[in-house]
């Protein structure tokens, strides 16, 4: 079991983390503030075993059930945005899908991947809308990662996020989603709730594993 004292937490920096489950592969720990369940930095994959797992995925924007899939995340939020609005498909992966369908419905998009499109100048620019679809959970600092992205976005747009979300301890334990190598941070709806007040954003939830988050508009 992973030595939990002096961690803090990899989303919220609180300090109240205990153990929460192990397996034979890893230990997972739970904020007790922002309830966000982790895997701890020195049991994650290297970058090189990282890659090697990502390399293995077949995202295909040719895929009608792939898109199917993104659709989840993709109709609720083209509802939810101005015609030509400008965006970010941040954690593309290595068959861009998402970006196409958004750009085939006529949006502005820009594509960014640790390791399939690695341009870090896209994340200098400001954007109506960005999307991270099954990538908060790979994510090894999402504190960091996530303020930066909504520091990104320009007022009264929109962030939104597609992961399978933490229920409860019991279900946990024979969920499948944590056994992926690189799934390494888990959220669940408090965890969504939190990053709202620290944003002071609008919440919505389309869809079960879909959260949509809306900047504050600052003529309100």
């Amino acid at each position: 079991m992973a030595d939990n004292e002096g961690m803090n937490c990899l989303l919220c920096g609180d300090r109240a983390v205990a153990h929460y489950w192990s397996d034979r592969q890893r230990d997972y720990l739970q904020c007790g503030h922002c309830q966000l369940v982790f895997v701890p930095l020195g049991q994650q994959l290297p970058p090189a075993q990282e890659k090697c797992h990502y390399d293995l995925h077949e995202n295909n924007p040719e895929d009608q059930r792939y898109r199917a899939f993104l659709g989840r995340l993709c109709n609720p939020l083209m509802n939810r945005l101005v015609p030509g609005s400008r965006g970010l498909d941040f954690g593309a992966g290595p068959g861009p899908t998402l970006s196409v369908m958004l750009e085939e419905a006529g949006f502005d998009m820009a594509i960014y991947d640790i390791y399939y499109a690695p341009d870090r100048s896209v994340l200098t620019n400001r954007y109506d809308f960005i999307t991270a679809t099954e990538v908060v959970e790979h994510l090894s600092r999402p504190g960091e990662v996530l303020g930066h992205l909504w520091t990104m976005l320009e007022s009264g747009g929109w962030l939104g996020l597609m992961t399978k979300l933490v229920r409860d301890k019991a279900s946990f334990e024979r969920w499948h989603y944590k056994n992926d190598p690189t799934h390494i941070r888990f959220f669940s709806l408090t965890t969504m709730e939190y990053l709202r007040a620290q944003w002071l954003a609008d919440m919505e939830q389309p869809e079960d594993d879909v959260i949509l988050f809306r900047k504050p508009d600052r003529g309100l």
